[in-house]
C-alpha cells in the first residue's frame, strides 16, 4: 500500500507578521551560539512541513552558498539576530533526482514516500515534477496502476502557471491527454486523438521545443529575493508574474507534442506550443493512482518517434549546472556591492 506524505499548511500572510530567520547566528541563553547547520532533510529531498505555492507566491528551499562573499563572517556573527538575512548568502537547492513536486501540487494529493506515484481526490487537481524543460527533446513515462469506477487522469505537459486545482489542459498553460476516450486537451477544448487508456497501460510523453534566439539558457537567480522561514527550513519568496507571462507567451515554431501507448506512438498530439518551461504534470479526478518514470530505464522505447530524446532524469544534472553558474554570474556583477554592512531589505 503506497505511503504518502503527510499534508501540511502555508506560510501565514494578511496581518500576521511574515517570519524571518533571526535565530540564525544568534547566541543562546547561556551564550553559546546556537547551531547554524542546515536541518537534514528526509530521503525523499525535501521538508516534510513546509509552504505551498499558492495566493500569488512561490517559494524556493534555499540552502547556504559557500561561495558567497561574507559567508565566513556572517556564520561567525551574532549580530543579525531578529534581523533578515541577505538573500545572496544563500542559493536554490536544486534537487538531484526528478521527482514529484511536494510544494508545487494541489495539497488534497497524495504523494507516495518516494515521490514516485500520486493518488487523486475527489475533483481534478494536478501536481508538477521538480524539473522543467524549455529546449530540446524530452520523454518521461506513467502508468496508471489504480482507476477505480468514475476516476480519470489527464497527463502531459504543463508550464509554471498551469492551474493545479484544475485538469491539465483547463488553460493555455497546459497540454493533456484524457484517460476517457483519449481526448487531448488545450485551453479547455477538447479534440479526439486516440483510443482511451486505463488501468494497466504505460503512457509516454515527449515534448519537442527547438532552440532559438529567444530561448532563455539560465534559470533566474534568487539571491535578491526575500528570504522567508518555515519551519526550520529558509525559503525564498518570489510573486507570481502570471500576467507579464500571459501577455509574453508566443507560439515556439516547429515544437511538438507525442503521446504513447505501451510504447507505441499514437502520432503528433500538438504542434506549435508555446513557448517557455514545461514541467511533466498529472492531474487526476478522483482516486486514481498513477506512478511515473523519469528514466534512464524507461518500460517502452520512444524511438519509433523518429526522435533524438532524453530522459526527464538527465534534466536534474544540468539544472543543477545551470543554476550554479546563473548564480555565480550575480555574485561577479555584483561584487563589491554585497556587504554585509550596508544591507538594506
Amino acid at each position: 500500500m503506497m505511503r504518502a506524505v503527510p499534508l501540511t499548511g502555508g506560510v501565514k500572510r494578511g496581518n500576521a507578521k511574515r517570519k524571518f530567520p533571526g535565530e540564525v547566528g544568534a547566541l543562546g541563553k547561556k551564550g553559546r551560539q546556537v547551531d547554524l547547520s542546515v536541518p537534514k532533510l528526509p530521503a525523499h529531498g525535501y521538508p516534510l512541513d513546509h509552504p505551498y505555492n499558492k495566493d500569488g507566491y512561490r517559494y524556493l528551499l534555499a540552502e547556504p552558498d559557500p561561495h558567497a562573499p561574507f559567508r565566513q563572517e556572517f556564520d561567525e556573527s551574532s549580530d543579525w539576530a531578529g534581523k533578515p538575512i541577505p538573500g545572496w548568502l544563500y542559493r536554490t537547492l536544486i534537487p538531484s533526482t526528478v521527482l514529484l513536486a511536494l510544494h508545487d501540487r494541489a495539497p488534497q494529493l497524495k504523494i507516495s514516500e518516494d515521490r514516485l506515484a500520486v493518488t487523486g481526490d475527489k475533483g481534478y487537481c494536478m501536481v508538477r515534477a521538480t524539473h522543467s524543460v524549455n529546449r530540446g527533446c524530452w520523454y518521461w513515462e506513467a502508468t496508471v496502476e489504480e482507476m477505480p469506477d468514475g476516476s480519470a487522469v489527464r497527463l502531459g505537459w504543463g508550464q509554471d502557471y498551469a492551474n493545479l486545482q484544475a485538469p491539465l489542459g483547463y488553460d493555455r498553460y497546459g497540454y493533456s491527454w484524457r484517460s476517457k476516450k483519449g481526448t487531448r486537451f488545450h485551453e479547455s477544448a477538447g479534440k479526439h486523438y486516440s483510443p482511451g487508456y486505463g488501468e494497466g497501460d504505460t503512457l509516454g510523453f515527449m515534448i519537442m521545443l527547438p532552440e532559438n534566439n529567444k530561448t532563455k539558457r539560465l534559470p533566474n537567480t534568487y539571491k535578491d529575493r526575500p528570504l522567508v522561514k518555515f519551519k526550520s527550513h529558509l525559503y525564498y519568496e518570489d510573486k507570481d508574474k502570471e500576467l507579464e507571462t500571459f501577455k509574453n507567451l508566443r507560439k515556439l515554431p516547429g515544437s511538438k507534442i507525442l503521446f504513447f501507448k505501451n510504447g507505441e506512438c499514437q502520432g503528433v498530439a500538438f504542434e506549435d506550443i508555446y513557448g517557455g518551461n514545461y514541467y511533466p504534470c498529472l492531474s487526476l479526478h478522483k482516486t486514481a493512482t498513477v506512478s511515473v518514470n523519469f528514466g534512464p530505464n524507461f518500460k517502452h522505447s520512444a524511438s519509433s518517434a523518429g526522435l533524438d530524446y532524453r530522459g526527464m532524469n538527465e534534466r536534474a544534472e544540468q539544472a543543477i549546472c545551470e543554476q550554479t553558474l546563473a548564480d555565480l554570474i550575480y555574485l561577479t556583477d555584483n561584487e563589491g556591492k554585497l556587504r554585509l554592512d550596508n544591507f538594506v531589505m
